[in-house]
């Protein structure tokens, strides 16, 4: 087995958004925050991802505005590097090398050139003992340079970038650590040691957990874990400070900021309100209530007129600063665990698997954003911690078609027996959702261990099969409703299936659909839906099984599974025997429901390997040694939204479909070839034009206009291009424009027949015109061969043969003078206009 340098293991999106303090630009029209070892750029008005600023081979821990140039932006890794980015066109402009993993950083408009960083007093990221260090920016031309000047400022200070601020624009130092607040400042070089008894006279504790800074006054402002936020005054002198103490939080304060001109502060914390309180006048204050999840972290635009606030379920609000919220930025929510298994929608192609408590979170791959939450549970959290058992959900599963969604949601009470529901969701075309179709109570007398649907798509009937601990595995099957109200199809119980007393684990369908292996133990039973017959048993070699898996396509004729002793079996069902089999401790099993592939992560020293094989073949496609540390439990094939094209025959594997897995820290990781990552970064490095531009008054005032006068003759030429122009040189048309006013014919007259010949296509208006010509020439005729006799009757027939519809119906509503000066106009020369018709 050789290992394949081409494709390597990478993050595909899924980091955390909340793990720093989130940056908004100087014109509020962007947000920028740390996500893994990437800065990420969105739109506060879209809420779209702009740029992902890739280039730190680490952690990003800090991201901030340079100050003497709000359209650049630092940012800082564990890497050792400080790197500065064009954030509006996604280009980095300079890496700074600094030496030590940097763990958060400051800037200051009073402090050119300099960055004040946090590092490890030992170089060494295991250390606990951190300081603060003033770097100065080498100005070189160069691309990467290594910074040099280092001085220190403050020792054993918190990590934590909430735990330090600078005070009027870096005139001093305010950082808090455990019960001591030590304040420095730059012109006395002297710093000043408040501190804290650990408990007050009630027993709550004084730990500072936060500090901020007013921007215009000598005021410092701390959160501490009793919930009580401290306003320190006075701080010049130690024997004289002044503190005012504020109290509305129960539980410790998460976050603190001042707004820039220093009217407002914004606290934070466990309660998920965030509260507006007045400088000043403490006692006036604003909430704005159920934001969903903790407060992390609060974050003021430059400008003030837009604040955001992280929250423990990875997500980003943003608030107008009205207190009124206008956009939320959902990351992937990562829970202590992942109780379902990773599932792909069949519709929208999203990884679907726990979030919020209760739900499950459809997040977009592709996209890298969360599309909505399902309310599984329906019922409101508690967050208080012991006061209540919630309902989790534990299983999920999806039919072939994606019109099906199964849920299994438990919770264990203290004193009582467990409960736990089996729901079947419904897809609702009009609110593009699930709806609940059908709750069964206690589907099962113990724990379900396992479900899954038929994932045929031939069958008429829709299947869904769930295992439990009581010993026995039923098979649901959806029936139409046979009321005369019009309640929709409902599920029932059609078969109870066991084996000898042994409880079932593990169960799967076969691709077609024709088989069922459910394991029972260290047996595994295969059986046919159609009758529910028990077709054959497989039971070598000994060991429980923990995974089960038909094989795909031409390799359906096999049944894989994995046991507890580290063997990986593969049966031919067929034959009924063991095809083969080897030692291997299988964490998970997969296939790829695209193709004959199968996947096998195995855990060995600590780290999970990964291997890729057909089952009809004894040599794996595909090897990866140490893909992450620790177990991989969690794991899915997706398929790709367009086939990748791939010539080497060691990553044709990945043209169907992508293996996204997680780690157990919660990181989504994929693997991907080196020319596709390549081509990604090409595409990320391109200018994103953001349709959000800034409504300046020039831009008002020409830019609208000019984009109604293109509108105005992209219409006009779409027109144009479906009318037969006249042409421009017509001699009729010259003799019309230059004929004396006081020769021409009534307007009335003319009106009518210029008008038709606009409209009506030259062809029509030939074939119209010669015997319009033949009727007058044949009317001057029989005119003058009357003379001068003209009685009312031949100037009647005279009217009504030359004029058209339209003169003859306005001639019936004119006066006497003016009949008589039409009679006058009658006798004119009308060739002219005869020319004009056939010009």
């Amino acid at each position: 087995m050789v290992e394949h340098s081409d494709i390597r293991v990478v993050h595909r999106g899924g980091s955390k958004i909340n793990f720093r303090e989130p940056v908004i630009s100087t014109d509020s029209r962007f947000l920028l925050c740390a996500s893994g070892d990437h800065v990420k750029v969105f739109s506060t008005s879209t809420e779209e991802c702009i740029h992902n600023l890739q280039g730190h081979t680490d952690l990003v821990t800090g991201v901030l505005i340079k100050p003497s140039n709000h359209l650049q932006v630092y940012s800082c890794s564990l890497d050792g590097t400080v790197r500065l980015w064009d954030f509006t066109d996604g280009i980095l402009i300079k890496t700074f090398v600094i030496g030590y993993p940097v763990y958060s950083f400051y800037a200051t408009s009073n402090h050119d050139g300099v960055l004040f960083i946090v590092t490890p007093t030992v170089n060494d990221k295991r250390s606990e003992l951190f300081q603060l260090v003033a770097v100065h920016l080498p100005h070189s031309g160069d691309q990467q340079v290594e910074a040099q000047d280092f001085s220190g400022v403050l020792s054993d200070i918190s990590p934590s970038p909430a735990a330090t601020a600078f005070g009027r624009g870096g005139e001093y130092i305010a950082s808090a650590k455990g019960l001591h607040l030590e304040v420095y400042f730059f012109k006395k070089q002297k710093p000043y040691r408040f501190s804290l008894k650990e408990d007050n006279r009630k027993g709550t504790k004084n730990t500072f957990t936060c500090v901020t800074c007013h921007p215009k006054d000598d005021c410092i402002a701390t959160g501490h874990e009793d919930g009580k936020i401290r306003l320190w005054r006075n701080f010049t002198h130690k024997k004289e400070y002044t503190s005012t103490m504020l109290h509305w939080h129960h539980s410790a304060v998460g976050s603190l900021r001042f707004t820039p001109e220093g009217t407002n502060l914004l606290s934070g914390g466990l309660e998920s309100v965030l509260v507006l309180w007045r400088y000043n006048q403490e006692s006036q204050r604003d909430f704005l209530p159920r934001l969903g999840a903790a407060i992390t972290h609060i974050a003021v635009s430059p400008d003030g007129t837009l604040f955001c606030t992280s929250h423990a379920d990875n997500k980003i609000t943003i608030i107008q600063s009205c207190v009124k919220v206008s956009a939320v930025i959902q990351g992937l929510v990562k829970g202590e665990s992942v109780r379902t298994d990773m599932m792909i929608d069949p519709r929208s192609k999203a990884l679907v698997l726990n979030g919020k408590p209760g739900h499950l979170q459809f997040y977009s791959l592709q996209r890298d954003k969360l599309l909505y939450n399902l309310d599984i549970v329906q019922q409101e959290y508690i967050h208080e911690l012991g006061l209540f058992e919630q309902f989790e959900v534990v299983k999920a599963a999806f039919d072939a078609r994606g019109n099906w969604l199964a849920t299994v949601e438990e919770r264990k009470q203290k004193a009582s027996a467990l409960e736990f529901n089996l729901k079947l969701w419904v897809y609702d075309e009009k609110t593009q959702s699930f709806v609940l179709n059908t709750t069964i109570w206690a589907p099962h007398e113990a724990q379900i261990t396992a479900l899954c649907f038929c994932h045929t798509t031939d069958i008429q009937t829709t299947m869904l099969v769930s295992a439990s601990k009581d010993g026995h595995f039923k098979a649901w099957q959806l029936a139409a409703s046979t009321s005369t109200d019009d309640e929709g199809p409902c599920w029932s119980c059609d078969f109870v299936g066991a084996y000898h007393s042994l409880i079932p684990a593990r169960c799967c369908f076969s691709a077609d659909g024709s088989l069922l292996a459910v394991s029972f133990q260290e047996v595994v039973t295969v059986w046919s839906p159609a009758s529910w017959e028990l077709l054959t048993t497989l039971s070598q070699p000994p060991g429980v099984i923990r995974d089960l898996c038909f094989g795909r396509l031409s390799c359906s004729k096999y049944l894989l599974g994995t046991t507890t002793r580290n063997l990986l079996c593969c049966w031919n069902l067929l034959t009924c025997s063991l095809e083969w089999s080897t030692s291997m401790d299988v964490s998970l099993l997969l296939a790829d429901p695209l193709s004959e592939n199968m996947a096998a992560f195995c855990c060995q020293a600590g780290c999970t390997d990964l291997f890729v094989f057909k089952p009809s073949e004894p040599r794996p496609l595909f090897c990866h040694k140490a893909i992450c540390s620790g177990k991989v439990t969690h794991a899915i094939f997706a398929p790709r939204e367009d086939m990748l094209e791939s010539c080497e025959e060691s990553s044709q594997w990945l043209n169907r479909s992508q293996i996204y897995f997680l780690t157990q820290h919660m990181d989504l990781m994929m693997f991907t070839t080196k020319a596709e990552e390549e081509k990604l970064m090409a595409s990320c490095k391109q200018l994103v034009i953001d349709d959000s531009v800034a409504m300046t008054p020039f831009h008002l005032l020409l830019g609208k206009h000019r984009q109604q006068q293109q509108d105005n003759q992209d219409a006009l030429s779409s027109l144009s291009a479906e009318r037969i122009q006249l042409p421009q040189g017509s001699v009729a048309i010259k003799e019309l424009l230059q004929t004396p006013a006081h020769v021409l014919p009534s307007t009335s007259v003319l009106c009518s027949m210029f008008v038709q010949s606009l409209l009506v296509s030259i062809t029509d208006a030939r074939e119209a015109s010669k015997p319009t010509e033949e009727e007058m020439e044949s009317e001057k005729e029989e005119e003058e061969s009357e003379g001068e006799m003209e009685t009312s009757t031949s100037r009647q027939k005279a009217s009504e043969s030359l004029g058209t519809e339209e003169v003859d119906s306005a001639a019936s509503a004119l006066s006497k003078a003016q009949v008589r000066e039409l009679r006058r106009v009658k006798k004119l020369d009308y060739s002219w206009l005869s020319g004009l018709l056939d010009s």
